[in-house]
Order: structure tokens, then C-alpha cells, then sequence
């Protein structure tokens, strides 16, 4: 797919588990910044909704959905690519996708 390193609105974000890259909003701990997460059901370690893929049982590290921006799928390995794409940083979501055409 050729729009695949495109961010996206987080409606459209897959919710089977599968992890993808996320925009955290920028707030009063830091500015916006690139995570790994996926969207996990309810279980004993904690509720549904988005958790950074990092967390372990016992060290949920869980996001509000107004604490994510935007997402993209993972992408592929590319050597020209060193790092993580940059976080949206675009004012509205509604521009993400062209959608505030």
C-alpha cells in the first residue's frame, strides 16, 4: 500500500491486538512523541483500550484515547529509514487523511 507511512485518526485505528505506532499528544509532562502500542481487551492486568507495547503484568502502561492523536500500520524495514517517523504535528485531526477538504 503506498500511503502506508501516513498518519491516520485513531476512529480507523485496528482493535484485533495488532501493534501499530501512535501520536502521544503533547502535554504538560513533554511534547508529542512516537509510541508502539495496540488496542487490548479487558483482562486481569487491566481494562480495555490502548496500551503502550512495552507494558508487562503489573506495569500496564495504558493510554486515554484523547491522549492519542493519530496512528500509522508499523512499518516495513527500510535501511534508509534510521528512526521513527516524527509525531503529527498538524493542529487538527480533521486534517489527517484530507479529510478537512
Amino acid at each position: 500500500m503506498a500511503n502506508d507511512d501516513q498518519w491516520r485518526h485513531m476512529a480507523s485505528a485496528p482493535k484485533d491486538g495488532s501493534r501499530i505506532l501512535v501520536t502521544v499528544r503533547s502535554s504538560e509532562q513533554g511534547p508529542a512523541e512516537v509510541d508502539l502500542a495496540y488496542w487490548a481487551h479487558g483482562d486481569h492486568h487491566g481494562g480495555e483500550g490502548w496500551r503502550a507495547s512495552d507494558s508487562a503484568p503489573g506495569r500496564i502502561i495504558e493510554y486515554a484515547e484523547p491522549e492519542l492523536k493519530c496512528w500509522m500500520p508499523m512499518p516495513s524495514a527500510n535501511v534508509s529509514r534510521a528512526s521513527m517517523p516524527a509525531p503529527w504535528e498538524g493542529e487538527d485531526a480533521e486534517e489527517l487523511d484530507g479529510s478537512g477538504i
